[in-house]
């Protein structure tokens, strides 16, 4: 199957890309991101940690995918008011 992965914020710069799309067998939001964490070792550790939505709803990292999903991938940010 074939998804299409968004990425954001920090994850997006570190991976210089917007977005890419990934070939897969069928599987879970987890078994994609594990998928990208062994293309993109760098960014191994932020990929522990984003949160997950699967075409504009967050889902948790067992949700399956299926062809044609747009998962999005959104780092933890920090900050605020002082």
């Amino acid at each position: 199957m074939k998804i299409t992965l968004l990425f954001f914020a920090s994850l997006r710069d570190m991976l210089n890309a917007p977005q890419v799309e990934l070939e897969m067998p069928e599987g879970t939001i987890q078994d994609a991101v594990d998928l990208l964490a062994a293309r993109y070792p760098q960014a191994r550790r932020l990929l522990e940690r984003v949160h997950a939505a699967v075409n504009e709803e967050y889902r948790g990292r067992s949700t399956p995918l299926r062809d044609g999903d747009i998962l999005a991938l959104i780092p933890p940010v920090s900050g605020g008011a002082r």
